[in-house]
């Protein structure tokens, strides 16, 4: 089994040093992408208004502070400290805190949705399992999560990105194996959506959306 402590750090080290850059970089995405938008307005529907949301790995708070537009009651958390100066900044009147996905401070049963949005590629597959079971926890029954991740099989390496001098592994998952841990951690997988890479973004493979219910 991965080593806990050895993704975690190498996550953090890697989302401190880009964290600016990678505002910027991402920053209008959501204006370029209408399936993000369909996906977190039927996302938003399904919780309801003012439904309490958790975004989980949540990095500078573009997806957080979208979905608290759409009526949703957002909080969010990060491994990353630098990401969190970006949110916080950028989104002054939601919560953010600074942990990890595998061991939430939430109650059971607390939460009326959480948001993994890209957050769980960089979780190895045998920590998967547990990640869900945690999120089933903190679900109330009824609850909505919503997953978004890159296609695939292969995981990707990036090194050096805007000129720092850190890397990280980029795991793809298939949305059939990710049902089926979901389905596993006690979820009903509602939606699943495919679309297909944008080059303008430069994505080289298909990106997928999943909505389960508790």
């Amino acid at each position: 089994m991965t080593d806990a402590s050895d993704f975690l750090t190498a996550t953090r080290t890697f989302y401190d040093a880009i964290a600016e850059d990678y505002a910027d970089r991402f920053r209008d995405l959501h204006a370029k992408l209408p399936w993000d938008r369909a996906v977190f307005a039927l996302y938003a529907e399904l919780v309801g208004a003012g439904g309490k949301v958790a975004d989980l790995g949540c990095g500078p708070g573009r997806v957080t502070g979208h979905l608290a537009s759409l009526g949703l009651s957002m909080s969010g958390l990060d491994l990353s400290e630098s990401m969190l100066t970006v949110a916080r900044r950028e989104n002054p009147g939601i919560r953010f805190e600074r942990g990890s996905m595998l061991e939430l401070g939430h109650e059971d049963d607390s939460l009326d949705g959480v948001v993994s949005w890209y957050s769980s590629i960089h979780t190895p597959a045998d920590r998967l399992p547990r990640l869900f079971a945690e999120f089933r926890r903190v679900l109330r029954p009824g609850g909505h999560a919503l997953l978004a991740f890159q296609v695939g099989d292969e995981p990707r390496h990036l090194e050096r990105p805007w000129g720092h001098p850190v890397s990280l592994d980029f795991h793809r998952r298939t949305p059939e194996g990710m049902a089926e841990l979901l389905a596993e951690a006690g979820f009903s997988v509602r939606s699943r959506t495919v679309r297909a890479p944008e080059p303008e973004l430069d994505e080289k493979v298909p990106q997928a959306y999943l909505v389960a219910r508790a």
